[in-house]
């Protein structure tokens, strides 16, 4: 189905994770095949949703030979696995390699190796099966995704909220202050009933709404998929049957929306509204979120200052590509940014560092490696040392897919000494092997910890 990955004799990497020496980054696998493929042909590509929006990617490939065909179908595959969680569509437009349109439906369909992308992105959040079609380069879409309109609107009363796994965060502005927050534990993962969720929200909006002398706009994030205010997908409501995702859930926002009186009230992925709160403390432009902790996270903040109508799952995006690699055990893919950057990355490591910890859940498991790391443990600093290398190659990937001037790293695996390990090791990296990679790494201060979620989901909406 797919080509062996070139050898690491054939790939020298200068910064070899010293718990994971056989990881292959993504990033000088794909730099040597657009290098072999420089002057041959030129495969251009459109990521289209049923809307009309589309998104252009374009590169190098090799000439279609029986022995250059499994290395092009590798290159093209991965990139794609990327493009559908960068940036996400259902319909695949393929012009200058039409001989990959049949391989690629066929690894991206039902019973293919990525059967979980044709379900999830195609049929959950984009509402039909994804398709691959051959055609001319004349006959692509050109790129259409205008910017959302969303954030660093400060004016008047407003209330932010943030939904997370444990806890949901609102907080009550005025004027860009924030007058009142709080914290009210939840447990939304396993309650099946649509009105718990729907009424927790609800209940801390109100709570917000007593301390403010109207209310003007509401904005929330919360981690899964959001497309205009809807939720399509979103772990926090995997409890919820099917059939009550569809006639509650899904429109829970809107209606939520209506019992406000119809005030402006937009709903974000929490990544999204991390990078706007990054963006909007440092006062720059071009913002890469990335958050460490359950899963991976992102978000981003592009060169204009706006929200992109993007994905932004980086989690499910491909930066290994080693054969055999760590597997994400959800979507079945190999080398994927959760089993690195997160709470199952830290466990992945720490087995092969030397930790027992059995059954241990994930969480009590990073806690325990932070202990360690606390009493001097040269093992939990090799777990951090290898997280921040491969981190280094993954931004220089990031780097290809997207305008990054500062990356915002957060999260629980990067708190304590651990996260400045991380930070110096992924510095390292993109000193030694990528110095034209000019990318600012940055730890949020304690204040944008405390408040900048809030403040930047209740900037969302705009008013009048």
């Amino acid at each position: 189905m797919t080509a062996s990955a070139p050898s690491l004799s054939e790939l020298p990497i200068a910064c070899v994770p010293v718990l994971d020496p056989d990881f292959l980054p993504a990033v000088l696998w794909n730099r040597a095949y657009r290098e072999m493929a420089a002057g041959a042909r030129t495969l251009d590509l459109a990521l289209v949703r049923q809307d009309g929006t589309a998104f252009r990617w374009s590169s190098p490939v090799l000439a279609d030979t029986p022995e250059n065909a499994p290395l092009t179908l590798r290159y093209v595959e991965r990139a794609l696995k990327f493009l559908f969680w960068q940036k996400g569509g259902s319909r695949v437009l393929i012009a200058g390699a039409p001989e990959l349109v049949p391989a690629l439906a066929a690894i991206y369909g039902a019973g293919g190796a990525r059967e979980f992308d044709w379900n999830f992105i195609g049929k959950k959040i984009f509402g039909e099966p994804l398709s691959f079609t051959a055609v001319e380069a004349a006959d692509l879409p050109a790129e259409c995704g205008d910017a959302m309109a969303l954030g660093r609107h400060l004016g008047g009363c407003r209330i932010g909220f943030d939904l997370g796994g444990s806890d949901r965060k609102c907080a009550a502005l005025i004027d860009g202050e924030v007058v009142f927050s709080e914290e009210i534990v939840w447990d939304p993962y396993f309650q099946s009933d649509p009105d718990y969720h729907i009424e927790g929200v609800q209940d801390s909006l109100n709570r917000a709404a007593a301390h403010l002398p109207r209310v003007d706009a509401i904005g929330g994030s919360s981690a899964g998929v959001y497309v205009n205010n809807e939720v399509r997908a979103a772990s926090l409501f995997r409890g919820v049957s099917e059939a009550d995702f569809e006639s509650r859930i899904k429109g829970m926002f809107l209606e939520l929306k209506d019992r406000w009186e119809g005030i402006p009230f937009e709903v974000v992925n929490d990544g999204e509204v991390t990078a706007l709160a990054g963006s909007m403390s440092l006062n720059e432009n071009a913002v890469l979120g990335v958050a460490m902790g359950t899963s991976q996270a992102a978000g981003y903040v592009d060169p204009n200052g706006s929200i992109r109508p993007w994905l932004n799952e980086l989690a499910f995006a491909p930066v290994d590509y080693r054969e055999n690699g760590p597997r994400d055990e959800w979507s079945g893919d190999e080398g994927c940014g959760v089993q690195f950057f997160s709470q199952q990355g830290v466990a992945r490591l720490a087995q092969v560092a030397g930790f027992e910890f059995g059954s241990m859940p994930f969480p009590e498991q990073l806690v325990e490696v932070q202990t360690a790391m606390k009493a001097g443990d040269d093992r939990a600093r090799k777990i951090y040392q290898t997280i921040g290398t491969c981190f280094g190659y993954a931004i220089a990937h990031y780097a290809d897919f997207y305008e990054i001037g500062s990356l915002l790293i957060l999260g629980r695996v990067t708190s304590g000494e651990g996260g400045t390990i991380i930070i110096e090791e992924a510095e390292k990296v993109l000193a030694t092997e990528f110095p034209q990679v000019r990318i600012q790494l940055v730890v949020p201060d304690e204040k944008t910890k405390r408040h900048g979620q809030a403040v930047a989901a209740a900037s969302l909406a705009a008013v009048g």
